[in-house]
């Protein structure tokens, strides 16, 4: 795995899985030679995303989700920002849950407390979770981020029913360990759509039309997008983010594919396989 040292937009990892794939992905990100790449070790599993919200003692678990990274269906194509996800992770299952915040969440804030830089905010542990071999069932850390993820967050907040201001204060407060968030049962799912050419040179400007009111069940996440004329037209690589509330997963996708079907620009891509892994667990 070659990742571009220095920050990328999301799109400085590449899975090389040929050594021409790396030397090309090598050349592309040294460009003249000046610039740094990280080379790191190849992890087989499944991706969760755990993202807490912390006061920098305490650490208050979000719900669980899943991103897409690769642009095509089947997990083909290159790496972008995400293309859709999905809440809960059933990877993440309550044994996975306790091991994260044990091993990973709990010693990475101390730490940083012991080291004189008590975090407060949103931490993010990108997992991956291996179903078999010497790292079965044990949570591995691909990355840290001090955000919440996109396009994880669309979902996660779909079934957020605490009032997520109270939630911040007491983070601010340094009172975490004595609130508890209320998530609603169902899964959400959402799906990115995407502008023509992303994610490398994403056009601009494209009008966009059939965008449905939101209701409670189901929201329209705006992201490159701005208002030209008093019409929406796509401004970035990843423009919408469709997301649906279900009692399953499979639910859940199905209404995001019904909802975003109105919508249309030109050039528009998305995924049509999003929360394949969580369907295909259930089946």
């Amino acid at each position: 795995v070659i990742k571009a040292d220095g920050l990328a937009a999301g799109k400085g990892v590449v899975v090389a899985m040929t050594i021409t794939e790396a030397h090309d992905a090598l050349n592309m990100m040294l460009g003249n030679g000046e610039g740094r790449v990280v080379i790191e070790e190849f992890m087989t599993g499944e991706e969760a995303s755990f993202i807490c919200l912390c006061d920098g003692t305490h650490a208050l678990p979000f719900a669980s989700s899943q991103d897409h990274k690769r642009i095509f269906d089947h997990d083909e194509g290159p790496n972008t920002g995400g293309m859709g996800a999905y809440s809960p992770a059933p990877v993440v299952t309550p044994e996975v849950h306790a091991r994260v915040m044990r091993e990973v969440i709990n010693p990475t804030l101390k730490g940083m407390a012991a080291e004189g830089m008590p975090f407060s905010g949103f931490l993010y542990a990108g997992l991956m979770i291996a179903a078999t071999g010497e790292h079965a069932g044990k949570p591995r850390v691909v990355e840290f981020n001090a955000r919440m993820g996109d396009p994880e967050t669309q979902p996660i907040m779909m079934r957020l029913k605490t009032d997520f201001l109270s939630l911040v204060e007491a983070a601010l407060a340094g009172k975490l360990d004595v609130v508890e968030a209320e998530w609603d049962r169902r899964a959400a799912l959402g799906v990115v759509m995407a502008a023509a050419n992303y994610p490398d040179t994403p056009t601009k400007g494209d009008v966009i039309t059939g965008i449905p009111k939101a209701t409670d069940d189901s929201k329209v996440f705006h992201a490159g997008t701005i208002e030209k004329d008093g019409t929406p037209v796509t401004n970035g690589g990843r423009v919408l983010c469709v997301t649906t509330l279900g009692d399953t997963v499979k639910i859940a996708q199905r209404r995001a594919y019904e909802t975003l079907a109105s919508i249309q620009f030109t050039g528009m891509q998305f995924r049509h396989d999003i929360g394949y892994r969580a369907i295909g667990r259930k089946n």
